[in-house]
């Protein structure tokens, strides 16, 4: 790659200080860079266009922002602490938006995150649940796998007396290409320990409805 290109992965990228701490590999941009270069001639695109000018560059660096959850050492930092008012009701959170990649087709998905546990010795800060999401979705993914992987988390990391989790979202794999179904909805679900029992699935689906 020539140096005006190096330079103009400099200049999109993430601040130096990011850059220092372990964010941009260089080298890597500019390999996904090149490949996205040959896809764009493959398809007959005149890259001296200015509305294509640096367009490899750009998504090299959408990449590497969208699939970051694939960076060795990125898990969230989860802190438990104990549970010493000895709550051992449900906990929930809703709503939670989310923006991912389709492993099939590479195009997005994007949705709502709904999550739940009840304590058992260990709880979290409510804004965990965010941060797990997130560190998932941030790479190719399916919906089905997400949903299990989330869950997984939470009962890997406080041990509870269960957990669930819905996700719904839309694809643009399906919206965009093939049957072309603006709206459709996917629904996941997952679920652990004694959310298997219908009276606690019931008051999870009881405070998800709502408002």
């Amino acid at each position: 790659m020539n140096r005006d290109h190096r330079t103009v992965i400099d200049d999109c990228g993430a601040e130096d200080g990011a850059r220092q701490e372990g964010g941009s590999n260089q080298a890597q941009l500019e390999r996904i860079a090149s490949h996205v270069r040959a896809i764009l001639v493959e398809l007959g695109l005149d890259l001296t266009d200015h509305n294509l000018k640096d367009t490899d560059i750009r998504v090299a660096k959408l990449y590497e922002e969208m699939f970051h959850g694939l960076k060795e050492g990125s898990e969230p930092r989860v802190t438990t602490f104990p549970n010493e008012e000895g709550y051992s009701h449900m906990v929930m959170e809703k709503d939670i938006p989310f923006y991912s990649m389709c492993s099939h087709h590479l195009v997005p998905f994007y949705g709502r995150a709904h999550m739940a546990y009840i304590p058992a010795d260990r709880i979290i800060g409510l804004s965990k649940f965010a941060r797990i999401l997130e560190f998932y979705a941030k790479r190719p993914q399916l919906q089905e796998r997400l949903t299990e992987q989330v869950v997984g988390f939470l009962e890997e990391k406080l041990h509870p007396l269960g957990a669930m989790v819905v996700i719904d979202a839309r694809h643009l794999c399906v919206e965009m290409r093939g049957v072309k179904k603006p709206g459709a909805l996917t629904v996941t679900s997952a679920i652990r320990g004694i959310f298997h029992q219908r009276p606690v699935r019931a008051e999870f689906l009881d405070l998800l409805r709502r408002s």
